[in-house]
Protein backbone atom coordinates (compact mmCIF):
# COMPACT_ATOMS: atom_id res chain seq x y z
CA UNK A 1 0.00 0.00 0.00
CA UNK A 2 1.09 3.25 -0.62
CA UNK A 3 2.81 5.88 1.85
CA UNK A 4 -0.24 8.76 2.19
CA UNK A 5 1.34 10.73 5.17
CA UNK A 6 2.30 13.28 3.08
CA UNK A 7 -1.61 14.01 2.96
CA UNK A 8 -2.45 14.06 6.73
CA UNK A 9 -1.44 18.07 6.27
CA UNK A 10 -4.62 17.84 4.31
CA UNK A 11 -6.64 15.99 6.73
CA UNK A 12 -5.44 17.92 9.78
CA UNK A 13 -6.17 21.54 7.45
CA UNK A 14 -9.92 19.37 6.73
CA UNK A 15 -10.69 18.83 10.79
CA UNK A 16 -9.82 22.27 11.38
CA UNK A 17 -12.20 23.27 8.99
CA UNK A 18 -15.13 20.92 10.31
CA UNK A 19 -14.15 22.28 14.04
CA UNK A 20 -14.62 25.76 12.73
CA UNK A 21 -17.78 25.08 11.52
CA UNK A 22 -18.70 23.26 14.66
CA UNK A 23 -17.91 26.77 16.76
CA UNK A 24 -19.85 28.45 13.64
CA UNK A 25 -22.65 26.86 14.89
CA UNK A 26 -22.36 27.61 18.54
CA UNK A 27 -21.82 30.99 17.80
CA UNK A 28 -25.11 30.91 15.75
CA UNK A 29 -23.21 32.48 13.03
CA UNK A 30 -24.84 33.53 9.72
CA UNK A 31 -26.26 31.33 7.63
CA UNK A 32 -24.50 32.00 4.57
CA UNK A 33 -21.17 32.21 6.38
CA UNK A 34 -21.39 28.78 7.65
CA UNK A 35 -22.20 27.34 4.25
CA UNK A 36 -19.05 28.86 2.64
CA UNK A 37 -17.09 26.94 4.99
CA UNK A 38 -19.09 24.22 4.44
CA UNK A 39 -18.23 24.44 0.82
CA UNK A 40 -14.68 25.33 1.67
CA UNK A 41 -14.66 21.82 3.83
CA UNK A 42 -16.38 19.70 1.20
CA UNK A 43 -13.78 21.02 -1.71
CA UNK A 44 -10.98 19.88 0.29
CA UNK A 45 -12.32 16.59 1.01
CA UNK A 46 -12.90 16.28 -2.76
CA UNK A 47 -9.12 17.15 -3.42
CA UNK A 48 -7.85 15.09 -0.83
CA UNK A 49 -10.27 11.92 -2.78
CA UNK A 50 -8.50 13.21 -5.67
CA UNK A 51 -4.98 12.78 -4.75
CA UNK A 52 -5.48 9.87 -3.11
CA UNK A 53 -7.18 8.25 -5.80
CA UNK A 54 -4.29 9.57 -7.95
CA UNK A 55 -2.23 7.80 -5.45
CA UNK A 56 -3.71 4.06 -5.76
CA UNK A 57 -3.84 4.73 -9.61
CA UNK A 58 -0.51 5.51 -9.79
CA UNK A 59 0.71 2.87 -7.56
CA UNK A 60 -1.96 0.19 -6.76
CA UNK A 61 -3.65 -0.41 -10.25
CA UNK A 62 -0.68 0.52 -12.23
CA UNK A 63 1.13 -2.61 -10.42
CA UNK A 64 -1.54 -4.94 -10.80
CA UNK A 65 -2.09 -4.38 -14.63
CA UNK A 66 2.36 -4.64 -15.49
CA UNK A 67 2.44 -7.62 -13.07
CA UNK A 68 0.14 -9.06 -15.89
CA UNK A 69 -2.09 -11.06 -13.21
CA UNK A 70 -5.19 -10.34 -14.99
CA UNK A 71 -6.96 -11.77 -11.90
CA UNK A 72 -4.99 -8.63 -9.79
CA UNK A 73 -6.18 -6.35 -12.93
CA UNK A 74 -9.46 -7.31 -12.51
CA UNK A 75 -9.95 -7.01 -9.29
CA UNK A 76 -8.44 -3.52 -8.78
CA UNK A 77 -10.48 -2.60 -11.76
CA UNK A 78 -13.56 -3.63 -10.03
CA UNK A 79 -12.27 -1.91 -7.01
CA UNK A 80 -12.57 1.82 -8.96
CA UNK A 81 -15.91 0.77 -10.54
CA UNK A 82 -17.22 0.01 -7.09
CA UNK A 83 -16.01 3.86 -5.65
CA UNK A 84 -17.34 5.59 -8.52
CA UNK A 85 -21.14 3.73 -8.09
CA UNK A 86 -20.49 4.87 -4.03
CA UNK A 87 -19.43 8.61 -5.18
Amino acid sequence: NPDHSATLHRVRRIKGQIEGIERMIDERRYCPAILTQVQAASSALKSLASAILGSHLQHCVKDAMESKNQSETNKKIEEIIDLFKKG
